[in-house]
């Protein structure tokens, strides 16, 4: 189960659309309702949901207890040796410092671990959304916008654009941010990009079963791949139903 909780920024200037102005908003959709405005953002309080699925990252979790290290917000793993020297590790608190840590023996070098940042791209064509069923573990056959994680030396936009072209053969010209959704718990962030294909082209690439346009009332909810995915499309319906697309922040409390 996860909890959610939005910020829909209300003074972003999107190429192609209005801001959301701070009138009140009735929800048509269960997932989010309106808790209070502020003068520059609006934040929604999401309902309780439940997901059995895990997202991208397929080493960030484990229910195993030698898997969680003490003072940290979320599950990380736990580092037994050094990866430069090959050494042995402790786990202490470094000085200076406020979390554990894993302190190779040898070198004395600290591991540090940090989120990943998963990026991809949510792209309309003819009023439909382009998805790729999984051809891989995690939540194969499922359906998922094209994304994955990000690569040393490209901006997020880049790898948004390369991984729709991995996951879904699709030539994608990127807009806007549509969307940054955390998961603490787990150690990823989620940037989502608005994208236009370039050409009306796309096919199955080698992680995905099928690529397929859905109109907005046949997205298959009951088989999304991940809880980012299943917000991130819910938020843009929501966006569509009022006419107006804002970026919007969240975080995903699994």
């Amino acid at each position: 189960c996860y909890g959610l909780s939005f910020v829909a920024v209300s003074t972003n200037p999107l190429p192609y659309s209005t801001a959301r102005r701070h009138e009140s908003v009735s929800k048509t959709d269960s997932l989010v309702s309106p808790a209070f405005l502020t003068r520059r953002t609006r934040c929604f309080r999401a309902s309780r949901v439940c997901a059995t699925r895990s997202e991208s990252n397929q080493d960030a979790t484990s229910s195993h207890p030698s898997s969680a290290a003490v003072h940290s917000a979320g599950n990380v793993r736990k580092i037994s040796f050094c990866q430069w020297c090959g050494g042995q590790t402790k786990h202490e608190v470094p000085h200076g410092e406020e979390k554990m840590r894993a302190i190779c023996t040898v070198c004395g070098k600290i591991a540090y671990q940090n989120p990943k940042m998963v990026v991809g791209c949510l792209i309309e064509h003819d009023k439909k959304i382009l998805l790729c069923k999984r051809k891989i573990e995690p939540s194969y056959g499922l359906w998922t916008l094209p994304a994955g994680y990000m690569e040393i030396g490209e901006s997020a936009a880049e790898g948004a654009i390369r991984e729709t072209w991995e996951e879904a053969r699709a030539d994608v010209e990127v807009q806007s941010p549509f969307a940054q959704l955390d998961i603490p718990r787990i150690g990823q962030t989620y940037i989502i990009f608005l994208a236009k294909l370039k050409k009306p082209h796309f096919s199955p690439g080698p992680e995905s079963s099928e690529c397929r346009l859905f109109a907005l009332d046949e997205i298959p909810f009951d088989s999304l791949a991940f809880s980012s995915i299943f917000v991130t499309l819910k938020l843009f319906i929501d966006d569509i139903r009022m006419g107006k697309l804002n970026f919007h922040y969240g975080t995903i409390n699994k």
